[in-house]
């Protein structure tokens, strides 16, 4: 490659940010249809191996995905903000219990000042906070509803994702044909071989690991249910969405669920039942789940993860979120590639 080329490279990759900065606004809705278009596209392929044909395959598919759409705020939503509703209720209670009881313990331990340790500034600025949020959908309905543009365009990408998802899942085929007919010959056995690695690492996480997370998150739930505990759905879903990183699910669902129930009934036996659901969902996650939806193909790590979704949200929003897996994928593969290379090269083996 020589150097006009190389620099080349450089303005198309600046022009390219740039203008995905500059597009931000009106990205969302496609690049949400895209990830739900990935997403299904193995599904349809599935199918269609089993005879569906092309058009039938991809309206199964994009029926179950719209299904699953509606159910999240139409089922979900209300069911999470009646448990903080409850949260929000009882955490003043709770408060005023730590203070009585584990605040003392805490100071004889540690030799501080209990004083030191009022929480009463703490309860009173959950009371306010609360009040003055009147709720998760209020607070979401409030802000749409401030701007009539922002409620048009609101209601706009409501029904542009589901027509957008349609297309791309009916055409994804014939898109990537056409993406790799663009690509020079010379380059693409090499070319194909990197997007085939950036699709089975980018693939086992988005298709393996959230399915293990709304796995993972089922079961505590159910679990918790079934030990009793108010706040079985808050605690259990907070703790499979944070269970991509290795027992962080494990770490934060059993600490939250143990303070709850502690909190709940007053008494230490619950807490076995606590340990029970946990130790359960770890042992299915590492025996059935993870070996079984996402396998050693997973390649990301849970800081890489962590780390480029918080700089995609900090350098683009929304927008940013949405591509911060996809882009640290492709980077991934390019660093394994660009290390294989140099093992090859004069470079490494020259004494």
């Amino acid at each position: 490659m020589s150097d006009s080329q190389r620099w080349l490279l450089v303005f198309a990759a600046v022009a390219g940010a740039v203008l995905l900065y500059l597009l931000t606004p009106v990205l969302s809705p496609f690049l949400v249809s895209a990830l739900l278009a990935y997403l299904g596209d193995p599904l349809v392929d599935k199918l269609e191996a089993r005879k569906f044909s092309r058009s039938l395959a991809v309206a199964t598919v994009f029926l179950g995905i719209l299904l699953v759409l509606l159910l999240i705020p139409i089922v979900l939503v209300p069911l999470v903000e009646q448990q903080l509703k409850v949260l929000f209720v009882k955490l003043p209670l709770y408060i005023d219990l730590l203070q009585q009881r584990g605040i003392p313990r805490l100071s004889d331990m540690l030799g501080i000042d209990p004083k030191s340790m009022d929480l009463n500034y703490l309860k009173q600025s959950i009371v306010t906070d609360w009040r003055q949020a009147g709720g998760v959908a209020a607070s979401l309905m409030s802000s749409a509803t401030q701007s009539g543009l922002a409620l048009l365009a609101w209601l706009a990408n409501i029904f542009l994702v589901p027509v957008v998802t349609f297309y791309l899942l009916r055409d994804w085929d014939i898109l990537v044909q056409r993406v790799r007919e663009l690509t020079p010959r010379r380059m693409e056995a090499d070319l194909a071989r990197l997007a085939g690695s950036t699709d089975e690492v980018l693939g086992a996480f988005l298709r393996g690991q959230l399915t293990v997370m709304a796995c993972l998150g089922t079961i505590y739930t159910i679990g918790l249910w079934l030990v009793g505990l108010d706040f079985a759905l808050l605690i259990g879903m907070t703790a499979g969405v944070v269970s991509f990183v290795p027992y962080l699910g494990f770490i934060v669902g059993i600490v939250l669920a143990s303070l709850a129930a502690y909190l709940q009934f007053h008494e230490w036996l619950p807490l076995l039942g606590i340990a029970a659901v946990f130790g359960v969902g770890q042992a299915l996650e590492g025996m059935v789940l993870t070996p079984l939806l996402v396998g050693d193909k997973i390649g990301l790590h849970p800081v890489a993860v962590i780390f480029a979704v918080l700089a995609g949200g900090q350098l683009f929003g929304f927008v940013g979120i949405l591509l911060a897996l996809p882009v640290a994928a492709v980077i991934m593969v390019l660093v394994r590639y660009g290390h294989e290379r140099y093992l090859q090269s004069g470079l490494y083996h020259r004494s």
